[in-house]
């Protein structure tokens, strides 16, 4: 070897430094997988923080099932089935259209709302002689009297109401 020849020899060069850019296609599969987890983490998260409607209404009809069991004799205070009555639907109403919905309702509105979501039986006397108990108390049933029909329409409805999937079904 001729180190003359040698001397006149480039010094070797580095390469440049590999880079992050572009991606291999391995890399944008992997992004996309994380992608799909976080958003399915957070779907489900979401699903698991709002009380599902089954729920609402398997508690709401137990506690519908308790107030018929409640032994009310003809004539006893039903004002205070009316109220209970009320305050079960208003509940139930609330968890499943939203307060903005449901919480300013009274009187005639709050009763064509739940007739349009599936309370049939309350249209009508049965409806509003619900609103003068609920409402009037004690002295709302002394002057009208409330059938044993009537009390049997304002379960009737309520549990319409309840098992309803919405307006007009």
């Amino acid at each position: 070897m001729n180190p003359a020849l040698l001397a006149q020899l480039a010094p070797d060069r580095a390469p440049p430094p590999l880079g992050w850019w572009p991606l291999a296609p391995g890399w944008w599969g992997l992004v996309a997988v994380l992608l799909l987890a976080l958003a399915l983490a957070g779907w489900l998260r979401k699903r698991a923080r709002q009380p599902s409607i089954k729920r609402w209404q398997r508690v709401a009809l137990r506690e519908l099932a308790q107030l018929q069991r409640t032994p009310r004799p003809t004539g006893s205070d039903d004002a205070q089935l009316a109220r209970e009555l009320q305050h079960l639907l208003r509940r139930y109403a609330i968890a499943r259209h939203g307060r903005e919905t449901v919480a300013s309702l009274s009187g005639d509105a709050w009763l064509a709302f739940v007739v349009r979501h599936g309370g049939r039986d309350w249209a009508g006397d049965s409806g509003q002689a619900l609103l003068r108990c609920a409402y009037g108390g004690p002295a709302a049933t002394r002057d009208g009297a409330v059938s044993h029909l009537d009390r049997e329409r304002w379960l009737n409805g309520a549990r319409a109401f309840i098992q309803s999937k919405g307006p007009g079904r």
